[in-house]
């Protein structure tokens, strides 16, 4: 898959309170969550997001709790990827239970308003703005499938049809 966008750069560390603050956690619905992402982090976040930008971050993005809230949060934002040197692991995981793609890659190149193209299967991130190419740490194959699915449960019910579909 072939993405293109800018970024909004994060530091390191960021978690989950700032990814979605916990008093916002009493609702789940993905558009109310979109309109308080990153708002701790960056109020002015949800305003300045398009659909197809990115989000870069240092190391652990994601720690803190384990609420699914924070990727489905980025994800109804209309990011469809974020990079960041490595990711809290439980967030690693609901990110891509939830269909939201992200690459481990070392970000020090890359900041707030670069312009990216990134190859999703090649793992290959341009910075179209600094003409430098930077490699992105292969995902698993079942966890791209994942993603490519639009998630954990959607994976599941399409292998279940199709299991349905072979005893048929």
């Amino acid at each position: 898959m072939l993405l293109k966008g800018k970024v909004f750069k994060f530091a390191d560390n960021i978690d989950t309170d700032a990814i979605i603050p916990a008093r916002y956690l009493n609702d789940s619905d993905p558009e109310n969550l979109r309109k308080h992402c990153m708002e701790d982090a960056d109020p002015s976040f949800a305003s300045k997001v398009n659909k197809g930008d990115f989000i870069a971050a240092g190391v652990n993005f994601g720690c803190g709790s384990s609420r699914e809230h924070a990727p489905i949060a980025i994800k109804a934002s209309g990011v469809p990827l974020v990079i960041a040197k490595s990711f809290a692991r439980i967030f690693y995981r609901n990110s891509f239970n939830i269909g939201l793609l992200i690459l481990e890659a070392d970000t020090d190149s890359i900041d707030s308003e670069d312009v990216l193209e990134v190859d999703t299967d090649k793992g290959e991130i341009k910075n179209i703005t600094k003409n430098i190419t930077i490699y992105a740490k292969p995902i698993p194959k079942f966890m791209a499938e994942l993603v490519s699915a639009g998630g954990l449960m959607e994976h599941a019910r399409k292998r279940v049809k199709k299991e349905g579909e072979l005893k048929k």
